[in-house]
């Protein structure tokens, strides 16, 4: 399946319309990030028929050149937020893996769905767009993935994104929970979970290859 037919019902209700007049109307009236043309990137580089894990994220950063339409993702050209600082952390004591790059593209391109719950946040103002409508959209992504597909991993970190447990089918499906990398969190048990060891180790118990990290 694709995206298009996957999300088809839902993009043709009137929900759906109103929600996109709202975001156009945000646009219009002062700055929001990602770019406009963004928006929908973690669909775009994560084809449905691809996808092999799902992170969870809560919505996009809010300062300038940052947001990149991927759940903790950021251009290259900004300073590594703390969160992101975190998950290389974590990564280098996980896999012995010194990542720099701070575009997570090439993490989308191999499967992982980095899906922020609101895809959109007026400027400098954090989680100013999560009561436009949102996650009704991503909430419906998440559950058609759980229905349509199987032996996914969902990595949900923090407790905002361990509530999304409910659109999930524990019993097709992986789930890693941890506590958020945010600094606010990371030491209560984020750090040494071992998230990417054990989305590898599932995924080549099931035939499908690893993520390169």
């Amino acid at each position: 399946m694709t995206w298009t037919e996957v999300l088809a019902p839902i993009k043709e209700s009137d929900y759906f319309k109103q929600l996109w007049l709202k975001v156009k109307e945000e646009y219009a009236n002062g700055p929001v990030f990602p770019p406009k043309k963004q928006i929908f990137r973690a669909l775009e580089l994560t084809p449905f028929e691809n996808i092999k894990v799902v992170i969870i994220g809560q919505d996009p950063y809010h300062n300038d050149f940052q947001a990149n339409g991927l759940s903790f993702s950021v251009s290259r050209e900004v300073s590594t937020p703390p969160s992101l600082k975190n998950i290389f952390a974590e990564l280098k004591s996980d896999l012995n893996i010194d990542r720099t790059n701070k575009e997570l593209e090439d993490w989308a391109q191999q499967g992982v769905l980095l899906l922020n719950a609101t895809l959109t946040v007026k400027a400098h103002t954090p989680n100013s767009h999560k009561n436009l409508g949102w996650e009704t959209f991503t909430n419906f992504i998440i559950k058609e993935i759980s229905d349509k597909k199987e032996n996914v991993v969902f990595v949900l970190w923090g407790a905002f994104a361990q509530k999304k447990i409910e659109f999930i089918d524990t019993k097709k499906h992986y789930i890693i929970e941890s506590a958020h990398p945010s600094p606010f969190s990371s030491y209560r048990g984020f750090f040494g979970s071992k998230p990417f060891s054990k989305i590898n180790e599932f995924l080549e118990s099931k035939g499908n290859k690893p993520i390169s990290w």
